[in-house]
């Protein structure tokens, strides 16, 4: 297939795979298309670990890294975290009574110190922290920088582009993906509400021409709600110059998600990925659980602003986890999980979704035929 984005990065197929596991990062990226390492909660040593890997793996297909920049945010204490003064006690109280209901055992007491500690280095969400993460991908031979939230610098995105990186950013708006395009970034994500993890609420079908139009001829990555042909064949058909998927990932066999979790993605419907504040404090398409619903009950405090609920729960979170408690397990998951029905590899997805599509652009084909 030959797209403005298949010739702007060198790749077959216009298939991008978001994922925070490396290997469906190299699977997509040796598949045809492109595989984008989600960084978000990665420390820079655990970045610069995963791009080695990657690196080593990926036959000398182009890959990229997607990297997570708020526009605003809590800023964190430098040095140790005091969670008695960051986190309110009304909340605290709130998430040990509901780990005690749940009868959800503590953490083990001699790793539990240690535990949290490595929980909480992960949360990278500041710009000093992007920074730090942005200097580790500079050491590897990306292809692409994505950035997630906001518009990014014009001499950061000029910077890459001199080093022969496209920048691309993800948009729920026609009026930001402007924004973006005065950056310089070289093409845009238009990600509907539909989506895993922080979204708009705009849905795809609406979304998609909107950007499409107001940022042409920039090409444009549709996102949300996409894990079939038929969904990327409609995509193309308004204009889109080729997919963003994310949350199909997640069911495969290379991904990293616990069995556990994957059986409860095989069993949602689209109705199950709700948007809640409970992971992260800003709206976030997830798993509806019993861990999203209690916040939601009387009485249940309020979720704090990003990332002190980010912080404030990551121990009942890795209790959830390690415990096996199904019931509250929750993770950033799109209404395409309702597709979602069995383990499957990452080839067989893209096979899948090639198949689908050339269907559904022949249908398609022939309706104009006739016409």
């Amino acid at each position: 297939m030959k797209t403005p984005i298949t010739e702007m990065l060198g790749i077959e197929l216009p298939i991008f795979a978001f994922s925070h596991c490396r290997d469906v990062v190299v699977e997509v990226s040796k598949a045809g298309g492109m595989g984008v390492l989600g960084a978000s909660g990665f420390s820079p040593e655990r970045l610069e670990e995963e791009l080695r890997w990657i690196d080593a793996h990926v036959d000398g297909k182009p890959y990229g890294v997607d990297l997570l920049i708020p526009n605003t945010y809590e800023k964190r204490a430098v040095g140790k975290l005091d969670l008695d003064v960051l986190i309110p006690r009304e909340t605290r109280e709130f998430l040990a009574n509901k780990c005690a209901e749940a009868n959800i055992p503590p953490l083990p007491e001699s790793e539990a110190a240690e535990l949290l500690k490595t929980q909480l280095d992960k949360i990278q969400m500041t710009p000093e922290e992007a920074t730090g993460l942005l200097d580790v991908a500079l050491r590897y031979p990306i292809k692409l920088l994505v950035n997630a939230l906001g518009t990014p610098p014009r001499e950061t995105v000029a910077m890459l582009q001199a080093k022969g990186i496209r920048v691309a950013s993800l948009v729920g708006k026609a009026d930001h993906a402007l924004a973006q395009v005065d950056a310089g970034v070289d093409f845009i994500v238009a990600q509907g509400g539909e989506a895993g993890g922080h979204t708009g609420s705009i849905s795809s079908m609406v979304l998609w021409p909107q950007v499409i139009d107001a940022v042409a001829p920039m090409p444009v990555l549709a996102a949300g709600g996409i894990g079939r042909g038929k969904q990327m064949a409609a995509a193309m058909a308004m204009g889109a110059a080729g997919v963003w998927c994310g949350s199909i990932w997640l069911g495969t066999s290379q991904s990293d998600v616990t069995p556990k979790l994957k059986e409860r993605l095989f069993a949602a419907k689209a109705e199950d990925a709700i948007q809640s504040r409970a992971m992260t404090g800003k709206p976030c398409r997830m798993l509806r659980s019993e861990f999203s619903d209690m916040w939601l009950a009387p009485g249940a405090p309020a979720t704090l602003p990003m990332p002190l609920q980010t912080i404030a729960t990551a121990e009942m979170r890795m209790r959830i986890e390690r415990a096996g408690a199904k019931d509250y397990m929750s993770y950033p998951v799109g209404q395409i999980v309702g597709d979602m029905k069995h383990e499957s590899s990452v080839r067989q997805v893209v096979m899948a979704m090639l198949e689908e599509f050339v269907d559904a652009a022949s249908s398609l084909s022939a309706l104009v035929s006739e016409a």
